[in-house]
């Protein structure tokens, strides 16, 4: 049977504005008042908007085009603000990444009286040096330094298996035979060190799961004294025992390993991030691990092309391990204000799963559900700054989905200091320590749950790449109604599609896959739609391309060069003969990337719509740093309008020319410029409400003492 031709392509997906512009009225009206007059006012508008559509991008170009005359300064700004304010005897802390190998001048500086290397990754490329403030600028101008940075400090963020579908692929009939359960698999947790002694942790047979543990603080102790990481940890893998599997997790029989970068006060640095990412580059084949969770962060102030963090995540993801990230809970400020622009590193890196969260408000059922109000939102701050002086912003749609976040019950690690701070978040299941369960709340406790179904997916199917992992989370997600794409990216994820599609792509592909061969082992696509506790709903088909948005059954009909190990969609597109290229990397088959998205609820309106610049979320907020919006035709029940080009400042809003009450970018004044986080961006230890969220008082179901192996 021939399909190709009913197959459609994949496209970018744009939202017609309201009919609010003088253009929109006039042209209605003439729409209804004289058909025969209709073709000569398209046309007339067309022409017009093309040749405003030329200036404006002839403008753009222009202003991009001064801004690049200086190059990229290779230390972070709050560095040298900081370093040129200290006097020559006072010392700071830094990451020093480099390039290439260090050179005998370098070394013998960073060996000198005064300078103290104090740990280096060299699989990542980088050290953590502490030096005078005084010879920051002569360490970044050496030519094998690619980037100095201050050594920031981290901190954490922050029926669940039924409603997420991870129930689902467990089963033992129909499609889903041979159910999956994370068997095999390798989850490396970079958090507060887990309490392994908790039977959330052993198998079957009574093994405990945690196959290693590792110290990155200096504590000199693996456990979890501030109970971030056991929770965290139960809720990517938790095996269900205790409560008749009211509290499994998503891969209950995968393996952990525990990497414990966080104190007992729940706070690291950047370099202990390094450091256990680095472990996991040299390790990662022993364990086999497939999957890292970072429920944590820190302040996004340099690009992703900078930070190291996220230059280290990359690697890891270039060479197969899907990295999975928290976005943050700073979706709203003291005002109660939405927030845009305040996703936090390595959220920022666009080659990681970055995970928002949304709010189940205790139900199995999925028609209810939305983004948590304390939910980070994109698009992405981060920056670099040039030799003039001018910043330049990364302005990339994160994050890419959400997941249930909100009161989640996994482990609680015993007299943990965030119980002992709060007691209303233990959810006292049961007396015995090796058994009890706490509360906690935020996009922490969502990233586990990704990272838990990346690692089903890869039971599922071992051969995917990360970046194929992600993109069939996206395509199967749910876009939940009345929010944007920079709140909940192609929205609240289904692990039941996602290893129902898993399951269907080849296997054989070799070492080399050919960009638009046959991705799946079928020519019969599958149902886009899921039911899950009743109540059904369609898959997003599409994904996210840094700051586009690609829809249709060629994203999962044939290979597309975006999956391979080692590419990255960030950057804007380039259209050469036809041929459309990002960063270098042909798209194939009609997967269309043009400068800027328009984003709402998961309404697609008919193609043909032209945008340029700039970010457009469903409620009217335009995102953009001083880029002019060129002007702009949609199509909107048949009539043609013309919008129009607003130029929008930096750190503003604007929607039709008005600022808008309801959301405010995150401007550069949330970071104090040494690094110092100003705002309780992490874990949010409210237990019957979280940042004015309502959540509803759940039925705890108390522990027996009996395991429960039906898992």
């Amino acid at each position: 049977m021939e399909t190709t031709n009913s197959t459609p392509t994949p496209r970018l997906i744009h939202r017609a504005q309201p009919a609010v512009s003088l253009y929109g009225i006039m042209a209605a009206d003439a729409f209804r008042r004289a058909k025969i007059k209709r073709f000569h006012m398209v046309a007339w508008l067309t022409c017009l908007s093309l040749l405003l559509s030329l200036s404006g991008g002839i403008m753009v170009g222009d202003r991009a085009k001064a801004q690049s005359l200086g190059n990229p300064a290779k230390a972070s700004s709050d560095l040298l603000k900081k370093a040129h304010s200290l006097s020559n005897t006072d010392t700071v802390k830094v990451i020093v990444q480099l390039r290439a190998p260090m050179s005998s001048s370098l070394n013998s500086l960073l060996n000198s009286n005064g300078v103290h290397i104090r740990k280096s990754m060299q699989s990542l490329g980088a050290h953590a040096v502490e030096m005078p403030a005084s010879i920051v600028d002569t360490v970044a101008a050496f030519d094998e330094v690619a980037f100095v940075s201050f050594d920031r400090p981290t901190q954490s963020m922050g029926h669940l298996s039924a409603t997420t579908g991870a129930d689902a692929v467990r089963t033992t009939s129909g499609i889903n035979v041979g159910g999956v359960d994370g068997t095999g698999i390798g989850i490396a947790v970079l958090d507060s060190g887990i309490y392994a002694s908790h039977v959330d942790f052993l198998d079957k047979s009574n093994n405990v799961r945690v196959v290693y543990s590792h110290d990155f603080t200096g504590e000199n102790r693996v456990d979890d004294p501030y109970g971030h990481g056991s929770h965290v940890a139960a809720v990517a893998a938790g095996s269900g025992r205790v409560s008749n599997a009211a509290y499994l997790g998503i891969a209950p029989n995968a393996n952990l390993i525990n990497l414990r970068v966080l104190n007992s006060q729940g706070t690291g640095t950047v370099s202990t991030t390094l450091a256990a990412l680095n472990w996991v580059m040299a390790n990662k084949a022993t364990y086999n691990i497939r999957v890292v969770n970072m429920s944590l962060g820190s302040p996004a102030v340099d690009s992703y092309k900078n930070d190291p963090v996220c230059l280290a995540v990359r690697n890891l993801v270039n060479a197969g391990v899907v990295v999975v990230v928290a976005a943050g809970n700073n979706g709203k400020n003291a005002a109660g204000q939405k927030v845009y622009g305040q996703i936090h590193s390595p959220g920022i890196e666009p080659s990681a799963i970055t995970v928002g969260a949304s709010n189940t408000f205790g139900t199995d059922s999925r028609n209810d559900d939305g983004v948590a109000t304390y939910s980070s939102r994109g698009p992405t701050r981060s920056s670099w700054t040039d030799t003039l002086g001018v910043k330049h912003y990364d302005g990339l749609m994160k994050p890419d989905l959400v997941a249930p976040g909100n009161k989640i019950i996994e482990a609680e690690s015993p007299n943990n200091l965030l119980v002992t701070q709060n007691p209303q978040l233990n959810a006292n299941v049961s007396p015995v320590g090796t058994r009890d369960q706490m509360y906690l709340n935020g996009t922490s406790m969502s990233s586990p749950v990704v990272a838990g179904a990346a690692a089903l997916l890869l039971q599922a199917n071992p051969t995917l790449t990360p970046n194929m992992v992600k993109a069939m989370l996206e395509y199967t997600a749910q876009p939940l109604s009345g929010f944007n794409m920079l709140e909940q990216g192609a929205g609240e994820v289904n692990i039941e599609g996602a290893v129902r599609l898993a399951r269907l792509v080849r296997t054989n592909f070799g070492t080399t896959k050919p960009v638009g061969a046959a991705l799946l082992n079928t020519v019969i696509l599958p149902v886009p739609q899921t039911t899950l506790a009743g109540s059904t709903f369609t898959w997003s088909q599409g994904i996210l391309l840094g700051r586009h948005w690609a829809k249709g059954s060629s994203l999962i009909t044939k290979y597309q060069p975006v999956y391979a190990l080692g590419t990255i969609v960030s950057d804007g597109a380039i259209v050469s003969d036809g041929t459309i290229v990002s960063d270098g990397t042909i798209v194939s088959d009609g997967v269309i990337i043009t400068d800027g998205t328009i984003v709402t609820d998961g309404v697609i309106i008919t193609d043909g719509t032209i945008v340029s610049d700039g970010v457009i979320a469903s409620d009217g907020t335009i995102v953009s740093d001083k880029i002019l919006l060129c002007s702009v035709i949609t199509m909107s029940d048949g009539v043609l309008l013309l919008h129009l080009g607003t130029i929008v400042s930096d750190g503003v809003i604007l929607t039709d020319g008005t600022i808008v009450s309801d959301g405010v970018i995150a401007s550069d004044g949330t970071i104090v410029s040494d690094g110092t986080i100003v705002s309780d961006v992490y874990v949010q230890a409210q237990a019957a409400t979280v940042n004015g969220d309502p959540t509803l008082d759940l039925t705890v179901e108390i522990d027996t003492g009996v395991d429960c192996l039906d898992y």
